[in-house]
């Protein structure tokens, strides 16, 4: 089948104990949290950024198992997620190329979704790019990130240590079997703050907290802003 395999993005996944089951509880949360504040009606256009071509993990691409009007979906990637268009009839599959502007005029669809991409594009400037693009081709925006300051990073499995500051961290990682993540361009967490602040001042962004709790932390930051 086209796009099957595992994502360089997964990996390690398998290496972490019930990472798969925790991540699939948490993305069931901010899509039920995406319902809620969304509101999207059976004709609504939606744009999914960053879909993957993995096909081994329950999580992988639950926007797309998990949403109702599954018709209604474009869906980009620079992974080959043709398979999806198999999976899901009526789903239209663009590939599209990093840290390029996407192939949509403005505003072409009523919602923007994408789930944990963010952190994979690079520096804060190359966030706050996708951020910019996701919102000029939206009417609205819902994106989800991984909290940094969760005890338990998920990419790594590793408790705590991406506390110490980056430069740091990322140096520890290049000395271990993780050192795929140490580097920027694969990982660049983000905190409460820094993700609103990678979006236009002129909007009203609201970054709200959801997914695994693990004493007073959530696993997951969401932001979302209607026009």
């Amino acid at each position: 089948m086209p796009g099957a395999g595992v994502s360089p993005y997964y990996k390690d996944s398998g290496s972490v104990p019930f990472s798969s089951r925790v991540s699939y509880a948490a993305r069931k949360r901010m899509f039920e949290l995406f319902m809620a504040v969304m509101c999207p009606g059976p004709e609504a256009h939606v744009l999914d950024i960053g879909v993957t071509s993995d096909t081994t993990f329950k999580e992988s691409n639950y926007f797309e198992s998990l949403y109702p009007y599954k018709d209604h979906i474009v869906c980009v990637g620079t992974e080959n997620a043709t398979h999806l268009e198999q999976v899901y009839p009526g789903l239209h599959f663009i590939p599209v190329q990093p840290r390029q502007p996407f192939p949509f005029a403005d505003k072409q669809f009523d919602i923007v979704f994408s789930n944990a991409v963010i952190e994979h594009v690079g520096n804060r400037g190359s966030q706050s790019d996708f951020v910019r693009e996701a919102c000029r081709v939206g009417k609205s925006v819902f994106i989800t990130t991984p909290n940094r300051w969760f005890p338990m990073e998920t990419h790594t499995g590793l408790p705590i240590l991406h506390y110490l500051p980056n430069e740091i961290y990322r140096q520890i990682l290049r000395h271990t079997r993780l050192e795929y993540w140490s580097h920027e361009a694969n990982l660049n967490l983000l905190t409460k703050n820094e993700l609103a602040g990678l979006f236009p001042a002129k909007l009203q962004v609201r970054v709200a907290l959801t997914g695994i709790r693990a004493g007073p932390f959530l696993s997951n930051l969401v932001a979302y802003c209607r026009y």
